[in-house]
This record gives structure tokens, C-alpha cells and sequence, in this order.
């Protein structure tokens, strides 16, 4: 059932998004070199990494100028990014990604393959199930970037933040349900759609990124925003 709703939205999704991926991609090009699009290496179900497609927003070649991990003001991220970050129009193209079946509509946000190498067994379950373009969890942690640059960027995403998000994604793991997953989906809407006009902030399903220090494998039982350039 779940595969069915991905398809039946992720289809059509794609096709009215494509003006709007163009405008974007000819917006890139006169912005910075590089490629029109960002394909990373990410973790999906059953650990079989996969190629995640996003619109760069980063200078060509970041992925050998700094850390997996973006913060607020990272000087990687081009001008043209920094709005396509803000409203997250880049992680649009993620919707060829569903239609291959590689993701799911909502779901844990997969993570790139350093991090998953620190996870837990209990907290490798949440590879039972595809990533997604949204979860509850990354609207709990929509402001992520600004987290990062004040608490440190990317020792504090292993040390504070990755926890905190395997355990709500794990309570998702345990609780989904397609009920549930049109309900996220419906938030995730509204909340893009508000980004356009201010900095909301959606609803909190859980833990917010505090100051403890559980590293992944230590008791913290998906976007850091992963560098796409």
C-alpha cells in the first residue's frame, strides 16, 4: 500500500515539478559551475547504499573542500543554494528517487555512509524501512544548519543531534502507518509552502537537540544537511 501511494504521488509530483526544476537548473548554471545536480552516496533499506539526487546548492567540488555536514554560513554553499536550501526546492528531485525505489514519500532521512558506520545495532533498524523526503523528524530539526554552526557543525551532529534523531526515527520505525504518513506529508506541504513567506516552525514530534553528548553509540536510542556539491 505504501508503495502504491509513493508511486501514484511521487508520478505526477514530478511531472508538474519539472518547469520548476528547470528554472532552478538555468538559475544554477549562471550562479557557479558545476553540475546542475548533486548525486551522493547515501544508506537505504537494508543497508544498500543508493545514489541521491538533489539540485546543487554547494560550489562544484565541496565534497573535497570540508566536512559530510553543512552549518549556517558554510562559504560552500552558492548564492543560488542558500534560497534553494531555504525552501527546499533542491531536495525536489528526490521524487526520481521514489519512483525507483530507492525512497519512500516519508521516512527516515537517509544518511550518508560515514555516519551509518556509527550506528548501533538497535539503531540499524531504522534501515528496515525506505528513506523518505520527509519525516516527523526532519520537521522537528528543519532548522538544523543554524543548530549546527552554534554548537560546534559537525562534532556536534555525531555528538548531539544523530542521536536524537534515531530515536524518533525509530519510534516511526515501530508506529508508521499510511494514516500517519498523509499526515506528515500535509505538514511537510504547509511547512514548504510557509518558507517562501518566513521561518515557521512546524510542530515538534520529539526531542529537541539539547547539549548532551551520547555519541551513536552511546544511548541516543534524517536533513544533518549533507553536503551536495
Amino acid at each position: 500500500m505504501k508503495r502504491a501511494v509513493d508511486l501514484v504521488m511521487a508520478v505526477p509530483g514530478l511531472i508538474l515539478a519539472a518547469p520548476l526544476i528547470a528554472l532552478a537548473a538555468v538559475a544554477i548554471k549562471l550562479d557557479s559551475r558545476g553540475s546542475v545536480f548533486y548525486r551522493g552516496s547515501r544508506v537505504g533499506r537494508d543497508g544498500h547504499e543508493f545514489r541521491i539526487v538533489k539540485l546543487r546548492s554547494m560550489v562544484a567540488g565541496a565534497e573535497n573542500a570540508g566536512s559530510a555536514v553543512t552549518s549556517a554560513g558554510d562559504p560552500r554553499i552558492t548564492r543560488v543554494g542558500r534560497f534553494l536550501r531555504r525552501t527546499k526546492l533542491d531536495e525536489v528531485p528526490q521524487l526520481w528517487n521514489v519512483i525507483r525505489g530507492d525512497m519512500s514519500l516519508v521516512g527516515p532521512r537517509p544518511e550518508h555512509p560515514e555516519y551509518v558506520r556509527l550506528y548501533t545495532p538497535e539503531q540499524r533498524r531504522v534501515l528496515s524501512v525506505r528513506p523518505g523526503i520527509t519525516s516527523s523528524t526532519s520537521l522537528t530539526f528543519h532548522d538544523e544548519e543554524r543548530i549546527l554552526a552554534e554548537h560546534g557543525g559537525a562534532s556536534a551532529y555525531v555528538d548531539v543531534m544523530l542521536p536524537r534523531k534515531l530515536a524518533l526515527d525509530l519510534q516511526y520505525v515501530e508506529h508508521h502507518s499510511v494514516g500517519g504518513d498523509v499526515r506528515i506529508l500535509g505538514q511537510t506541504f504547509v511547512f514548504a509552502v510557509s518558507r517562501w513567506f518566513g521561518h515557521p516552525s512546524p510542530p515538534r514530534q520529539g526531542g529537541a537537540p539539547g547539549t548532551g553528548s551520547a555519541r551513536p553509540g552511546a544511548g541516543g536510542g534524517s536533513s544533518p544537511s549533507k553536503k551536495d556539491g
